[in-house]
């Protein structure tokens, strides 16, 4: 039976390109919806011209009230019905109630190469810690924050002038390779781990 995905993103949604365009002939999943909490996103755009439905949901009327921004995400989600979900660039934190709710169901991907640099600027912390390194990491999500089972990495070489910019270019390259072959296997059933060179 296909698996329902729902993609959350924040801004222009190339993961989720790569994602959707991963999900077509005997993949065995199949994108449902894609959910924003920015009316902006560049991503809603690019879903729409694909045919997947799109629903937003703004932060921003519910303050610092994160627990009912969540309950409007779950109305959402509710009525899409995924069997998995998606963050590809979704900019918010999670609360412990909602990722458990969605526990083991639940993927994202992160631009380090986890357990290190967890949270933001990943590419400038790991050049400014001389690393020779770099790559992206899906993980399953829990409520620790980039805390849940890696499934899946890709390395990336610092080259001795690089920008977070720069370096940032080349990782994305990776999460595009990276995200849509940890999905795929993921909707079989498949939770071990793979390394891409």
């Amino acid at each position: 039976m296909t698996k329902r995905v729902a993609i959350l993103i924040s801004g222009s949604g190339s993961n989720m390109v790569s994602l959707a365009q991963d999900m077509t002939g005997d993949h065995p999943a199949r994108a449902v919806l894609v959910l924003s909490n920015r009316a902006d996103a560049g991503g809603l755009d690019k879903a729409r011209a694909r045919g997947i439905p799109t629903a937003v949901v703004d932060h921003r009327p519910f303050g610092s009230d994160r627990p009912a921004f969540e309950a409007a995400l779950n109305t959402v989600l509710d009525q899409a019905r995924p069997d998995i979900i998606c963050l590809a660039g979704f900019m918010r934190v999670l609360t412990e109630g909602f990722v458990t709710r969605w526990q083991g169901r639940m993927l994202n991907i992160h631009p380090s190469l986890l357990p290190k640099y967890k949270g933001l600027h990943t590419h400038r912390r790991a050049i400014d810690a001389g690393d020779a390194e770099a790559g992206c990491s899906v993980h399953e999500v829990t409520a620790e924050l980039d805390g849940g089972q890696v499934l899946g990495q890709a390395r990336v070489p610092i080259e001795p002038n690089d920008t977070a910019e720069d370096l940032a270019a080349r990782v994305l390259v990776q999460e595009h390779r990276l995200y849509p072959l940890v999905l795929r296997r993921f909707a079989e059933g498949n939770r071990n781990r793979i390394d891409l060179p």
